[in-house]
């Protein structure tokens, strides 16, 4: 099963999502899914949520989970840090595998990488307690450094013990075994908890004006930046449907931790000219949504429509 964040409630409940309880398990950076797909074999007790940027690389693990008949697994296409915070309930995982993440070796990029301080503290509400993170990497300078940031939070207990060997039969560890390479593993134990929430992200359940008048033609459209607090919104093109007459505006959305690319319609309707947001993706109504919508709105009263309402 593929999950769409529009059309979940935060946090995920077990029972909904996988029919069950069990020990709850997140994989971060799945990529084709065999190492996923080897953990659910081995532990059929586990409620498995892999994680995944690549949109490829989910399909390609969506498509093994079917092939073999694999049950416990729920796939999702974004940034882990989101769906740690969002989809996990305080408390409740078991354990994290980050099997050979991109290390971002240069040290302008140091920011990017995932096993900070930061994110330790932050998992260190979700996890149970005794709950643990297992790194596997070829790259031995992000293996000390991950080690170091853990350690400074205060919350885990660092063991190096060697990788299992299950952990080297993913895409890449197979791949770099040919080459000779070294491997690194350590296991981040879960020993304290940090005091501050985290709580979920902020979402709506409208984000929509009404306003009277005719749609403008567009000729010609220049994208525009839309900051609001938190992140920003891009409206990159605007365009008109070829059969009837509304507008619609393509967004794309950066927000902590998530990032959308939504389509916003201006379209008659009984009550006036409707602006808001299509259900095409199954978006997730944020700040970013609003900020999105209200630019809109704003830009078509500049074009002499006049707002009989705001909802966002």
């Amino acid at each position: 099963m593929l999950l769409r964040a529009g059309s979940l409630e935060f946090p995920l409940s077990q029972t909904k999502l996988f029919g069950r309880e069990g020990r709850l398990v997140l994989e971060v950076g799945h990529g084709d899914g065999r190492f996923t797909a080897e953990i659910a074999r081995r532990n059929p007790d586990w409620n498995i949520l892999g994680v995944e940027v690549s949109a490829g690389s989910v399909a390609r693990a969506l498509k093994r989970m079917r092939r073999e008949g694999i049950r416990t697994v729920r796939l999702y296409h974004g940034e882990a840090r989101f769906a740690l915070r969002n989809f996990i309930a305080p408390r409740s995982l078991y354990r994290v595998y980050v099997n050979f993440p991109d290390p971002w070796p240069k040290a302008k990029h140091e920011e990017n990488r995932l096993l900070k301080t930061e994110f330790f503290r932050r998992l260190s509400t979700r996890l149970i307690d005794g709950g643990q993170l297992l790194l596997t990497t070829d790259h031995e300078e992000y293996w000390r450094f991950a080690q170091e940031q853990a350690q400074a939070s205060g919350l885990f207990d660092v063991k190096t013990p060697p990788p299992p060997p299950h952990h080297l039969e993913t895409k890449y560890a197979l791949k770099w075994k040919e080459q000779n390479r070294s491997f690194y593993h350590a296991v981040f134990t879960k020993t304290g908890e940090d005091p501050e929430p985290w709580p979920v992200i902020e979402r709506f359940s409208m984000a929509h004006a009404l306003l009277s008048g005719e749609l403008p033609q567009v000729k010609s459209f220049e994208k525009q930046i839309v900051p609001f607090a938190g992140g920003h919104a891009i409206v990159l093109q605007a365009y008109r449907a070829l059969e009837d007459h509304s507008l619609v505006f393509l967004a794309h959305l950066e927000e902590e931790d998530l990032t959308q690319q939504v389509l916003i319609e201006a379209r008659p309707s009984a009550h006036g000219i409707y602006v808001g947001i299509s259900s095409f993706g199954a978006p997730l109504v944020t700040a970013g949504v609003k900020a999105a919508v209200a630019w809109v709105t704003d830009w078509l009263e500049a074009q002499g429509l006049k707002v009989v309402q705001r909802s966002y």
